[in-house]
């Protein structure tokens, strides 16, 4: 049985940094509980002990006679790609009936693009100015190689986080032999301006280069006290890692390796993509605009309700969303309650036609929109309140998912959308903040939350918030459904408003 022992060999790189070697001994412990049946040991390229060859014999004498050498690197360069298979063809040779296997480096996969997104919000979080990301520039720091694929990896990861997270540019530098150095990226970021610099190394483990890294933000900002420069964390031992070091053995013992559709956005939940993850795309198909129809139960309902209550003191402007709020609750009491500033239902439907973007709190408002009228019209909504992002910054920030996620939309959309809330009166408290502190100016902003902490006050707040057109109500009552309504009726007003005009439907309708 001795003869089926498996061990996996974790090859780190090796450093003179004690709290570096800590950190990559940590990492080996938690391989260690995660794979209770493999023995696993550590080995390393350079400065410490065991080597790997020390650590392959030491393998034999306890019975292993499948061995994984699984490198604990970022990137493959020359030590994955020259140094370890030259070793191990030599340990192949000399030990020939040892089954022999050697996996490929971290590289850049999916679940270190989140630590890493998860590493940059926790540095903006740590600043003493709220920082949006589309303000600010990333200063990307790479080890840097001799090998030109290698350096190339750090392009890519710069990329894949400019746009994931949408920050406004990004700069490469490294910290290795390759150029610009650190210095110099710096240097450029300070050239072009940029009021915000976040420096990322993009390193595994604490060591010398991370140390130069830090050094040198510490030299640059003495010299630019104008600029707020945030050192962000290096990757450190997590579960995360280890998970993606035990994905890379298996692929050894397999005899698999990823292809190069691994950073698809179709194929895995890429950060700032994940909604198109495994995404069928379907053609959409747009009828002629024709006024909107009700069915014959909303039709009688609404038959009832337009002779059932005297409509004589609603302005005629503000009819339609009332009576959509009285066939949503079945209670006309709820009318004298609603504010509606003037014109915010005008300014509502001609901003959706424009902007085609409607944030919601939850999703429950996002479900309870008509799909077929936000088809027709080719309006997109989006709720952030499930997203990863959003839960890593309301952690980082102490904040609810709710108001994390209008922080995003505040940084994703800007002013250009129609906001819907109709659960969370946290995420409009922090509206009313950006409004106040960051000039945020939704088009329109839709409130109608329920409950009775900070319901009543969160929309006392807005109705006296005159920067913003604004639907909202008093007292405690409101929900989901209620938000979802109201954006319904400036659908149904616009496919109206459409179909009467004609004039919009070259830029609706493809």
């Amino acid at each position: 049985m001795q003869q089926d022992l498996t061990t996996i060999i974790i090859m780190g790189h090796g450093t003179k940094d004690i709290a570096g070697i800590k950190q990559f001994e940590n990492l080996v412990d938690i391989i260690t509980q995660l794979l209770p049946d493999k023995i696993i040991k550590k080995a390393y390229l350079e400065f410490q002990s065991p080597t790997l060859k020390e650590a392959v014999l030491e393998s034999l004498k306890n019975g292993s006679r499948n061995i994984i050498v699984q490198p604990a690197l970022l990137i493959n360069a020359m030590h994955s790609k020259i140094d370890i298979p030259k070793e191990i063809i030599f340990l192949r040779q000399k030990y020939p009936n040892v089954n022999i296997s050697y996996g490929t480096a971290l590289g850049i996969h999916y679940v270190i693009l989140k630590l890493c997104r998860q590493l940059l919000i926790e540095a903006m979080a740590s600043s003493n100015h709220q920082i949006k990301a589309s303000q600010t520039c990333l200063v990307l720091v790479g080890r840097g190689t001799t090998d030109p694929d290698s350096n190339s990896e750090i392009y890519k990861l710069a990329r894949l986080l400019e746009e994931g997270m949408h920050f406004q540019s990004s700069i490469i530098c490294y910290s290795g032999t390759a150029k610009p150095s650190v210095l110099e990226g710096l240097k450029r970021a300070i050239k072009q301006n940029n009021k915000y610099i976040i420096v990322f190394p993009f390193m595994l483990f604490d060591g010398v280069l991370v140390k130069r890294i830090y050094d040198a933000c510490d030299f640059i900002a003495m010299a630019n006290p104008d600029v707020q420069l945030i050192k962000a964390a290096y990757l450190n031992a997590s579960i995360e890692l280890a998970s993606i070091l035990i994905e890379r053995a298996n692929e050894a013992i397999n005899g698999t390796a990823l292809m190069n559709c691994s950073l698809c956005k179709y194929n895995v939940p890429l950060i700032g993509f994940e909604s198109q993850s495994n995404s069928k795309q379907s053609k959409l198909v747009i009828n002629d605009f024709e006024p909107y129809v009700m069915n014959d139960i909303e039709r009688k309902s609404f038959e009832i309700i337009s002779t059932s209550f005297d409509w004589s003191k609603v302005n005629k402007e503000n009819l339609a969303v009332a009576q959509r709020l009285v066939h949503t609750s079945g209670d006309y009491n709820n009318i004298q309650d609603l504010f509606i500033s003037d014109g915010a239902v005008e300014i509502g439907i001609r901003n959706l036609l424009r902007c085609k973007q409607i944030v919601t709190d939850v999703t429950m408002v996002q479900s309870g929109i008509k799909k077929d009228l936000l088809a027709k019209l080719k309006i997109n909504v989006w709720c952030g309140v499930h997203d990863e992002e959003s839960y890593i910054m309301s952690k980082a920030f102490n904040i609810t998912r709710s108001a994390a996620a209008m922080r995003r939309a505040f940084d994703l959309f800007g002013n250009n959308i129609i906001l819907a809330i109709g659960d969370a009166p946290t995420a409009l408290f922090e509206c009313l903040r950006l409004i106040k502190n960051n000039h945020w100016r939704p088009q329109l902003i839709i409130a109608l939350p329920v409950g009775f902490v900070g319901t009543v006050e969160s929309k006392s707040e807005l109705i006296n918030c005159l920067q913003i057109p604004r639907i909202t109500n008093s007292g405690h009552k409101g929900g989901s459904p209620w938000a979802a309504s109201v954006i319904n009726v400036l659908l149904i007003e616009g496919i109206n408003y459409v179909a009467q005009s004609k004039i919009l439907s070259t830029e609706v309708v493809k």
